[in-house]
């Protein structure tokens, strides 16, 4: 039977009952505990970046105690170890965020001043671009609990597919559009991680949707080229057009005067890591550069 290695929480279990469910053979999940579960009350970017999701799941393909493991794909890091794969992409939920605000409903009618929950710089930065009055709350936790916050706050904004996936789809009061909020590269996809030439590879390889696979590899992409993670506020959103792939990517930090600065760059084309590659040089150009200089620092 093979075995498949998944975090502990709710949104993590149905993800990797999806896989399960597609398999060929039958299979057992592996629930643990990973080192961003532990932490819940430190930003990522503070605690060391998405890579905290994964890492204990990966050890278990290297010790052999896990056949494959099932992540969100926006949560694992562009530099994978070595020997292990993500050999598959499934079709993808819908990757835009979703707001929650049981006043205002929706982001133009939120008030002057509100306060708007997010644990993630690529969502905050771009929202305060759009309205500089907003206070970003720093909001961790697992997908009901950051909802239920949303009582004490003017609104949250997380993933559509997570609410989707855990039957919360009607706490949204609006689907952002993406050029308010461009997702986070993998936002959306389930990744399958295998050690490479394994059973698990042969498994679940099947199970990679053509489409998701390309947006998702030119998303990453755009990650490997400016070492971007949750340490940064970075988004890329591909979609497929035809034979060819239409990728936009943002790219933001602070302005220096107490704002931030977003810059955007777009592409199209057919090889998803030269378009992701692309995009990205793009950013440097029009003064990604020095973002990426000044947040390193």
């Amino acid at each position: 039977m093979l075995r498949i290695a998944t975090r502990k929480s709710a949104l993590a279990l149905w993800q990797a009952e999806r896989i399960k469910s597609l398999l060929a053979e039958p299979a057992e999940l592996v629930p643990m505990s990973t080192e961003g579960d532990r932490i819940p009350d430190r930003s990522l970017a503070e605690a060391g970046g998405k890579g905290l999701f994964v890492k204990e799941l990966e050890q278990a393909l290297f010790e052999g105690r896990a056949d494959l493991a099932v992540h969100s794909a926006k949560d694992v890091p562009f530099a994978l170890p070595e020997r292990l794969s993500l050999c598959a992409f499934p079709a993808r939920e819908d990757a835009r965020d979703a707001l929650v605000a049981p006043a205002a409903k929706t982001f133009a009618r939120l008030p002057r001043g509100a306060r708007v929950g997010t644990s993630s710089l690529r969502r905050a930065v771009q929202l305060r671009a759009e309205r500089p009055d907003l206070e970003i709350v720093p909001l961790r936790g697992n997908v009901p609990t950051r909802v239920a916050r949303s009582e004490g706050l003017d609104a949250v904004v997380l993933a559509l597919a997570g609410l989707r996936r855990l039957g919360l789809a009607d706490k949204a009061t609006e689907i952002l559009p993406v050029e308010l909020s461009l997702p986070a590269a993998g936002q959306g996809a389930l990744a399958v991680e295998v050690v490479r030439g394994s059973r698990g590879e042969m498994a679940a390889s099947p199970l990679d949707d053509a489409a998701t696979s390309r947006c998702v590899r030119a998303e990453r992409a755009v990650l490997a080229r400016l070492a971007g993670g949750c340490t940064l506020p970075i988004a890329a959103y591909a979609v497929q057009e035809g034979q060819l792939l239409w990728l936009r990517a943002v790219l933001g930090g602070p302005d220096g005067r107490g704002g931030v600065t977003v810059l955007r760059a777009e592409a199209r084309g057919g090889d998803p890591d030269q378009l992701g590659r692309a995009v990205a040089e793009a950013l440097l150009e029009k003064g990604g550069a020095a973002l990426l200089a000044a947040a390193k620092a």
